[in-house]
């Protein structure tokens, strides 16, 4: 094997496990809200506080990536968030679970962004786009890792146990990856390129601010209800079991893993991003908008298409990532990159928090009831059809420059 595909492979791996610590709220909600002693908004709270983290982090990360180097960057990250992880497994109230959400926001914070770096450096810009949906793709694993698989070794083992379990396995994931990635030296930046002169250029752009807001909403209402809400909804409004809950939202990250290359390929074949996103998103907010329709009684078969649907068009904003990297000079790929994505994990942290708050403030007595999560979902599809209609006031980029 090639020490290019070496990386990618490990580097996709640690991005793998940053899915399935930021999804695991899902499918053990009811252990959290019993054994944490939560209501509807402190279980939103726990729940963003990793992306708040998460999102904060990107700022030192913008700065740094491009000149500390993703391999440093990604390590030193991971063992806080190990620290994170074990600290999440013994919490006995809300405050201490809080303190290790955040050591794990913090300490995934760099995987997908280090990653993307890694692939810029080692791979050729053709390939870019098809490549970073096979890391999305691998992420969405993750997430699937966190549903059905994870609700079965819960059973076995709880939730604390296996939380435990996962720190140990990021800690042997990670001494590998410390030993086998190597940064690709790439030219040293020319003459008055510094940090200040890279983040003006990035502020300056239309694109950096447009699509930032458009990942913000895209995938704050996705990870909010991917990584949590789904959850309660499944199992509290519509009164399924916690391991058909869990299959539902196994299939939100087959369709990801589905769609992921599929709209890389097909970007990079067609030279477009913006057309494949602006039309993803619009089938993202008529999916959302059918999910107000949800009720107990509504059959398997239509759960099961809106739930694939949700996933499959969802990924088309990871495009938004090439589309901001073709944007820029590509000594500020990792700048760029993760400049969107302090917007894009910021999103989560306000959808998940900010839901749980409106369920729990105009639905106190059922505020997870189908009633609240109808008003949610209402509000997800408005505010993903209005930022598409932005969208559109975006430079297109190609994949070759």
């Amino acid at each position: 094997m090639s020490r290019a595909w070496a990386v990618f492979i490990l580097a996709s791996l640690t991005f793998f496990l940053s899915q399935f610590y930021r999804a695991a709220n899902a499918v053990i909600s009811p252990q959290l809200v019993a054994d944490l002693s939560l209501d509807t908004e402190g279980l939103g709270l726990l729940s963003a506080s990793f992306f708040y983290a998460f999102a904060v982090t990107q700022i030192p990360i913008t700065l740094l990536l491009d000149r500390v180097g993703a391999r440093k960057m990604m390590s030193a990250l991971m063992l806080v968030g190990i620290a994170g992880a074990m600290i999440f497994s013994m919490a006995k109230d809300l405050n201490v679970g809080i303190v290790g959400r955040i050591l794990m926001g913090a300490g995934m914070a760099c995987n997908l962004m280090g990653t993307l770096k890694l692939l810029t450096l080692w791979f050729g810009p053709l390939r870019f786009a098809t490549l970073s949906g096979i890391v999305f793709a691998i992420g969405s694993m993750g997430n699937m890792a966190a549903t059905s698989p994870y609700v079965l070794v819960v059973e076995r083992m709880g939730w604390r146990l296996s939380f435990k379990a996962i720190a140990i396995l990021n800690l042997l994931i990670l001494m590998v990856f410390f030993r086998v990635v190597q940064e690709k030296p790439v030219s040293a930046p020319r003459k008055g390129e510094g940090i200040g002169s890279d983040l003006r250029l990035l502020l300056r752009r239309k694109n950096f601010w447009i699509i930032s807001a458009a990942t913000m909403v895209n995938y704050g209402v996705f990870a909010a209800f991917q990584t949590l809400w789904a959850g309660p909804f499944l199992i509290e409004a519509i009164g399924l079991s916690p391991l058909y809950a869990g299959n539902l939202i196994f299939l939100i990250n087959l369709a990801s893993i589905v769609g992921s290359p599929i709209w890389g390929y097909l970007s990079d074949r067609l030279k477009t991003r913006k057309w494949i996103i602006f039309g993803g998103q619009l089938m993202l907010a008529l999916v959302t908008f059918m999910m107000v329709g949800v009720r107990p009684r509504t059959g398997v078969g239509v759960l099961a298409m809106l739930f694939f649907g949700f996933g499959f068009f969802r990924v088309t904003g990871s495009l938004m990532y090439a589309q901001i990297k073709e944007s820029m000079p590509v000594r500020m790929a990792g700048t760029a990159m993760t400049g969107i994505n302090f917007f894009t994990m910021l999103g989560p942290a306000i959808f998940l928090q900010g839901l749980g708050t409106l369920m729990q403030t105009y639905y106190p007595a059922a505020s997870r009831g189908q009633e609240a999560f109808a008003v949610a979902f209402f509000l997800c599809a408005a505010l993903i059809a209005g930022i598409s209609i932005v969208y559109l006031f975006t430079d297109d980029t190609i994949s070759v420059k």
